[in-house]
């Protein structure tokens, strides 16, 4: 008497190298991002149609109550630094949207006084 074997159910794929590829890229995104750090205050940056990025790497940050902030540093400390600095680079500026405009120009008035580097003034995409 002859007894047939029961077929045999297909093995799935598998599905480890779709988890390996799928690690592997989170890696990379982790590696190669770029993490802003935070702002020392809430900004809500002004609305620009430019699509030129800043080029800065020094950030001042300017509050809405004219509150300065660079690094560790806040208000009057802040223009010491910016006289200190080695680099002759620009000063990038973030500013709150609801800042007035007499007081940005102040603290633009100043920070001429202090370094010839210049700034740029940062504003979101709208």
């Amino acid at each position: 008497m002859r007894i047939d074997m029961p077929p045999r159910k297909p093995r799935g794929e598998s599905i480890i190298p779709m988890i390996n590829v799928v690690f592997l890229l989170l890696i990379f995104f982790l590696l190669t991002a770029q993490i802003a750090p935070p702002t020392p205050f809430p900004l809500t940056p002004p609305d620009s149609r430019s699509d030129i990025p800043a080029a800065a790497r020094d950030v001042l940050y300017i509050s809405a109550k004219g509150e300065l902030a660079w690094n560790d540093a806040r208000g009057a400390a802040v223009w010491d630094l910016i006289a200190a600095r080695q680099d002759a680079g620009p000063v990038e500026i973030r500013a709150d949207a609801a800042t007035p405009a007499a007081g940005l120009a102040g603290h633009l008035k100043r920070l001429r006084q202090v370094s010839d580097a210049g700034a740029q003034l940062v504003v979101s995409g709208g």
